[in-house]
């Protein structure tokens, strides 16, 4: 009796020393302060006298070669921009209603989502704007502070968000650029580990286990840029950068899309920066190659440049395919696309059920078929063949009102007499 009392005495201490150690690793992990509410309302009105003053085109310079994009700035001085509790916003211009609907489509289709707001770089770099603001490990978190209890709106309605900021302070603390200074994106090290925070969110879920993986290899290397903040005359701007490829893929230049992925990617530019090349500056480095590398396998990128919230749904509607056989959609854009993007109207992505509508039974395949006019204007025949079946090849429907169909497959021009045979 007294042996099992002083076991149980000995598992409890224990038990309290372990939970006493694990809280005291958190607090000393959580290294970044809170903005107070005097730092708040100094970085608005910081930002307000700023916007104030004239400037030229699009960017609004900062310190030692920082450039910031005065939509962002002006998105965090932007009042309170969503109804809940009260309807105070147009509902066109209020993302909290368009959020919650595309979110009830993909519930009642099985599909998971996943919102990545992308910090505002003014939110992460403040001391290279207003110089009264503290340097890292100083520089407090929730400085955007409409961004911060949206965030907060969100997860109590049951939206799964992956807030970045204070990952993001602490790597600016550790000595990473997760912004480009002459760019309005963010940088290929802020991508990477945005694609380590997702992957790790996601890779829990069972069926990402039972994915086909594609081999990648990376290489470290410097990517040298023209930022679309910067001047004609200013130097451009090296930035670190962890490039992904296929393993064995002789030329190889990053991973490149799979419309047969489980995952879409969707959103604005900034799941294109790194990634297509171009006036995106790269390849190899973006979103939808970190991901990869990450989890294992590559995304299905639906991305719009200039607007992540409306555009990039339409997008994904005008498939109509109801996104047959995604498990999630991770949904990535700027912060400042909350106010300061193209409205945010709900778009219906996935039909219920009731309103859609099967393709027609294709008919028994027919061995050869060809067809040519008999009007002596037109000398061109078409011909194609049935065999071997493809996976898109079939009788589709054309237009409702006449009631015509359309052979979807391979088609052959050539030139023979008129005539019909097969079946």
């Amino acid at each position: 009796m007294f042996f099992s009392r002083a076991v149980s005495k000995f598992c409890a201490l224990f038990l309290l020393l372990a939970a006493t150690c694990v809280a005291t690793v958190r607090a000393a992990e959580s290294t970044v302060p809170t903005a107070s509410e005097d730092q708040k309302k100094n970085f608005r009105d910081g930002l307000t006298g700023i916007l104030e003053k004239p400037h030229e085109g699009i960017s609004i310079p900062g310190r030692n070669g920082w450039i910031f994009f005065d939509k962002e700035l002006r998105h965090l001085v932007a009042p309170r921009f969503w109804s809940e509790p009260t309807p105070t916003t147009p509902e066109t211009t209020d993302p909290l209603p368009a959020i919650l609907d595309f979110k009830a489509q993909l519930d009642a289709a099985g599909i998971d989502l996943l919102l990545v707001p992308v910090p505002a770089k003014a939110a992460i770099y403040p001391d290279q704007l207003l110089p009264e603001f503290p340097a890292p490990p100083s520089t407090p978190a929730g400085l955007a502070e409409h961004d911060a209890e949206f965030v907060k709106v969100l997860e109590a309605q049951g939206v799964k968000v992956l807030d970045l900021t204070e990952d993001f302070l602490k790597a600016r603390a550790e000595g990473l650029d997760t912004h480009c200074r002459t760019d309005t994106h963010w940088s290929p090290e802020g991508i990477r580990l945005a694609a380590q925070k997702i992957a790790s969110t996601v890779s829990v879920a069972p069926w990402t286990k039972d994915q086909p993986r594609l081999a990648t290899q990376t290489q470290n290397s410097t990517l040298q840029i023209r930022g679309d903040l910067a001047p004609p005359e200013a130097p451009a701007e090296n930035l670190p950068a962890r490039t992904v490829t296929e393993s064995g893929v002789s030329g190889s230049t990053g991973i490149p899309d799979a419309r047969n992925s489980p995952v879409v990617l969707l959103g604005d530019s900034h799941n294109l920066v790194f990634h297509t090349g171009g006036e995106m500056h790269a390849t190899g480095a973006g979103l939808p190659d970190q991901l990869c590398h990450e989890l294992g396998f590559p995304m299905d990128v639906v991305a719009v440049m200039g607007s992540g919230s409306t555009a990039a749904r339409r997008s994904l509607a005008r498939r109509k395919d109801n996104l047959a056989g995604k498990k999630l959609v991770i949904w990535c854009f700027s912060t400042r696309e909350f106010t300061q993007g193209q409205g945010w109207a709900k778009i219906q992505t996935i039909k219920p059920p009731a309103e859609q509508t099967p393709l027609p039974q294709r008919s028994p395949p027919l061995a050869n078929c060809s067809a040519s006019s008999s009007d002596s204007t037109i000398s061109t025949a078409w011909s194609f063949s049935a065999f071997p079946f493809r996976q898109n090849s079939g009788w589709v429907p054309g237009s409702k009102k006449t009631g015509m169909f359309f052979w979807r497959g391979r088609i052959s021009r050539r030139s023979s007499p008129v005539r019909i045979s097969g079946a």
